[in-house]
């Protein structure tokens, strides 16, 4: 029998050493072992993962290495503390298809991520790749925006329009030249669909964008990829070299009439250039601001010629649907919303990663389902959704299906996919400070309402998170989004105040705490709380004390601890290092000495 090691070597397995456990691994194994590297698992948090048939081990070091030979594929002993560890009931389950955070998904785009090696086209073409190319082309390209459109795909970059639409429009503008474009200018904070995806299956973005090229009539297309990821772009670059070379990338492909080539052009990290007029403008050279549309890129984009931008999760999801039909993509999700949703799941929850799951999951199912709930038995707050466009969905929306219509209800949006869980140590007023402020920054600076209003909406929110605000500065403050919201030039700044706005709508009473009781609930902003051991939950553990740079943590394990306030900083250290929850926030001293 031979047995086939993966090991992990995504931009997140590779920062702890898989590389190296890799080599080990490859060093010592057998005739009877295969190894390979693949791309991202989506199981981040527990990384490195190497996969061992189908068991899965997490947080695997070099030392792991001699006992998975020696033990497991000799003896078929398991190496037990490092199989996952199910933070529901604590218990180690083995089998990879057997972890919540696998089987409560739905992987279709990924599902040839961490199972395939991506800089090995012969792994892909054995997974059925690039058979789609070969039936676009016997299809043709009526046929295939036909199929696109009877789909349902809406474009998985932020905006939602639907891509057969979309490219019905390019096919049937005007014009001897025309180009298509990859977006993967992914900048959100926290996002990373597009990066893994390229790492990983790098073949699928490429071969779902010559199908595109067919059916618009382009013969080059470029993928504007962000230059901070060096390893996708790697892969992306070493995946065209072998397309070329096998035929299906070039003059008359596949022994038809069709030519095309691509062009990898790497960004400078400017986030305004996601947005698919500024991207244009930073591919020609010039400088990465939006302009007013119309007219579309359909109709007159690169270089003036019409031309065709998708996400890199909308290009994958067109591989699937050539191959599998447009009805079998039509049967997963919901009516408004087909197909399958891929999200970067972060922040306060215990699985974060990549995940895919049908359009039309509930937020519960995601958030505590697959992503296994809120570490350190801390309490729900929100989840913000669509990156820091997004809006912050409270927990009375948990049972919230994911969809584009739902979400835009809810005064958030789908976005590229960011999904960030925030819980009761995050204060929510600080939250919507810190992604206004991201968007203000980002901003190129052309049109007035984002310039000026986002700066102005930060400065409020410096005030208030500061101790200084006013009542009427939340008055302002939701004026002031609106104008920006209405009034700006692009997407950029029409969902910056999305956080604010939201936050305001769910969570006024903690900005009206900051203001008129100079609180924070959360134990965040400087000055607006103390801290207090409840000795009724504290178990003496001394943790708090360690961790206290400023030596305020007086007493011992049999006689107590206490906080003092006078010396006390209020940097959380303590908080943070409690495993029973037993530090409480408490308002300011002066607030309880009047």
């Amino acid at each position: 029998m031979t047995h086939r090691i993966k090991v992990c070597q995504g931009t997140g397995c590779l920062s702890s050493k898989s590389d190296e456990i890799t080599d080990l691994l490859r060093m010592k194994a057998g005739e009877d072992v295969e190894v390979t590297i693949t791309g991202c698992h989506g199981f981040c948090s527990q990384g490195p993962i190497v996969l061992v048939d189908d068991v899965l081990y997490t947080h695997t070091t070099k030392t792991d290495s001699k006992f998975i030979l020696e033990n497991h594929i000799r003896d078929g002993k398991i190496l037990k503390n490092r199989l996952y560890k199910n933070p529901a009931d604590k218990s180690r389950i083995e089998k990879y298809g057997d972890i919540p955070f696998y089987s409560k998904q739905t992987r279709i785009l990924l599902e040839r991520c961490g199972n395939i090696d991506p800089e090995n086209i012969d792994d892909y073409i054995s997974a059925g790749g690039y058979q789609s190319l070969k039936k676009a082309i016997e299809l043709g390209p009526e046929a295939i925006i036909e199929i696109v459109k009877e789909s349902g795909l809406r474009g998985r970059g932020g905006a939602g329009f639907p891509t057969g639409v979309k490219w019905e429009f390019a096919r049937n503008a005007p014009g001897a030249q025309k180009y298509i474009i990859i977006n993967a200018d992914e900048g959100d904070p926290g996002a990373f669909m597009d990066r893994s995806i390229l790492e990983a299956d790098p073949h699928s973005v490429i071969e779902g964008m010559m199908i595109g090229a067919i059916a618009i009539g382009a013969s080059i297309g470029y993928i504007y990829v962000r230059a901070e990821y060096p390893l996708a772009v790697s892969r992306f670059r070493k995946a065209v070299k072998q397309a070329r070379e096998r035929g299906y990338i070039g003059e008359n492909i596949l022994g038809s009439k069709f030519s095309f080539d691509i062009v990898v052009n790497e960004g400078a990290g400017a986030f305004v250039c996601g947005e698919e007029t500024a991207l244009i403008a930073s591919i020609e050279g010039k400088r990465g601001n939006p302009r007013q549309k119309p007219p579309f890129p359909a109709i007159s984009g690169l270089f003036g010629a019409p031309t065709n931008i998708n996400n890199v999760k909308s290009f994958a999801a067109v591989t699937w649907i050539i191959k599998h039909g447009a009805e079998k993509f039509r049967s997963l999700g919901t009516k408004d919303s087909p197909g399958t949703a891929i999200f970067s799941l972060t922040g306060k929850v215990n699985n974060s990663g990549l995940i895919e799951v049908e359009m039309g999951t509930t937020l519960r199912e995601i958030i505590f389902g697959i992503g296994g709930g809120i570490p350190k038995n801390k309490k729900f707050k929100a989840v913000q959704t669509g990156g820091p466009s997004g809006g912050c969905i409270p927990e009375q929306y948990l049972d919230t299906p994911v969809d584009y219509s739902t979400l835009a209800d809810l005064g958030s949006i789908m976005g590229s996919g960011g999904m960030v869980v925030i819980d009761e140590s995050t204060c929510i007023v600080e939250f919507a400070k810190y992604f206004l402020s991201f968007t203000q920054k980002e901003s190129c600076g052309k049109c007035t309402p984002c310039r000026e209003g986002t700066l102005r909406a930060k400065e409020i929110l410096e005030r208030i998170t500061s101790g200084n605000g006013k009542l009427s500065d939340l008055e302002d403050l939701s004026k002031l989004a609106r104008v920006i919201k209405t009034t700006s030039l692009c997407g950029l700044g029409q969902t910056a105040p999305n956080p604010v706005l939201s936050t305001l709508q769910y969570f006024r009473e903690e900005y009206i705490e900051h203001i008129v009781d100079g609180m924070c609930r959360a134990g965040v902003c400087k000055g607006m709380f103390s801290l207090e051991i409840n000795h009724d939950v504290c178990i003496n553990c001394s943790k708090c004390q360690k961790s206290c740079t400023f030596d305020s943590v007086l007493g011992n394990r049999e006689q107590g601890f206490v906080i003092n306030s006078e010396t006390c900083e209020g940097c959380r250290a303590c908080l943070e290092s409690c495993p029973v929850n037993g530090i409480e926030v408490r308002p300011p001293i002066e607030l309880k000495v009047k």
